[in-house]
């Protein structure tokens, strides 16, 4: 049984599943079907697969809640397919570990698209790691423990949050732009709302510069951010 070619649906809506189903088929995926969260979790934990496909409305656990105990002890690659389309659910899932999200209703052809990408990134193993510590004006990464600390004081940032300000850090004085970030950050080509990078800025900046009245994320108007040396 080939693990790297088995993808689990976890759609409570049956029809939908069972399109899933055929078209992942089609494409030469073998797949595994459940229908409520706390079956799709035990699912995922008791056998390997290469890929899931996550609603998030779903009878007994919903999608976040099986996203984030899964993710305390897998990194397998997880899309999330909901008509929840709210920017802040996107955050939420992005947040959780999702490596992508797609909301209903949606094109076979793309979902295929995105499937081929999220397993290449998966294979390849990709890594932009340019050493363990970044800094910036008083304000430390450590990416080897995971930890961001001004001064003494050690900030909690989520992880999305995290990889946003690494991406930044690691091009220090370079101006990303929001597409460049969405990339970067969540891992795939995301299409459309870009605004959500500007809700991750957001956040970053009322942990970071409203708290210890620093401007380390600068706004570069009509192109995206940049984290500089000096103000």
């Amino acid at each position: 049984m080939d693990n790297n070619n088995r993808i689990l649906i976890i759609e409570d809506e049956d029809k939908i599943a069972r399109f899933l189903e055929l078209e992942l088929s089609h494409e030469g995926y073998e797949v595994v079907k459940s229908y409520n969260g706390r079956d799709g979790l035990e699912k995922a934990l008791s056998e390997r697969y290469a890929l899931m496909i996550l609603d998030v409305m779903l009878p007994e656990l919903n999608g976040f809640e099986v996203l984030r105990r899964l993710r305390k002890v897998s990194d397998m690659p997880v899309i999330m397919l909901t008509a929840r389309d709210t920017v802040m659910d996107k955050v939420a899932g992005l947040d959780g570990g999702a490596d992508d999200y797609m909301t209903k209703p949606f094109a076979i052809e793309e979902l295929l698209a995105r499937i081929r990408l999220a397993l290449k990134k998966k294979n390849n193993n990709i890594s932009v790691n340019t050493g363990n510590i970044l800094s910036c004006r008083g304000l430390t990464m450590d990416i080897q423990r995971y930890e961001v600390t001004y001064n003494t004081d050690k900030i909690e940032l989520t992880h999305r949050e995290f990889e946003m300000l690494r991406v930044l850090l690691e091009n220090k004085n370079i101006v990303i732009s929001r597409e460049k970030l969405l990339e970067k950050v969540c891992g795939y080509d995301y299409l459309g709302e870009t605004n959500i990078i500007d809700v991750y800025v957001r956040y970053l900046r009322s942990k970071l510069d409203d708290i210890y009245k620093v401007k380390w994320i600068q706004t570069v108007r009509g192109v995206g951010y940049v984290i500089r040396d000096d103000e």
